[in-house]
């Protein structure tokens, strides 16, 4: 079985944290996500997470502590998806890739649709309290 990294940058600001949601089309369109993505061949996490947030919202991000991490199975590929706290220093980012983003607090998070994955990010952020 193949095997690949993929990541998730939570941003919390305030008690709340950024999401995106995803263009309209493919399995998980429209669906909301924490910011992330694969990991090209011999990059780091956190540059993987640096480049993802500059394509996906323009933003230049600094990657903090390991939040967790966890395994899952898509398409017979074993991913190892690692989220790490980010920060946006200068405060800005803009959808490019996504439809909209959103600063959600802990109850507008559990109203959001999301894939599998990141559902499992949601839960472990509201089990130990981050929001």
């Amino acid at each position: 079985m193949q095997e690949r990294i993929t990541t998730a940058g939570i941003f919390i600001n305030d008690g709340m944290v950024l999401v995106a949601k995803r263009p309209e089309g493919g399995v998980l369109g429209g669906k909301w996500e924490f910011p992330g993505g694969k990991n090209r061949w011999a990059e780091s996490v956190e540059d993987t997470l640096k480049r993802e947030w500059k394509e996906e919202l323009d933003a230049d991000i600094k990657t903090g502590k390991e939040l967790f991490d966890f395994d899952f199975i898509n398409k017979d590929v074993l991913y190892h998806l690692v989220c790490l706290e980010v920060s946006v220093p200068d405060g800005f980012f803009r959808p490019v890739y996504h439809a909209s983003v959103l600063m959600a607090d802990k109850k507008a998070l559990t109203t959001l649709e999301m894939g599998s994955s990141d559902d499992r990010i949601r839960k472990f952020l509201l089990e130990n309290n981050y929001l």
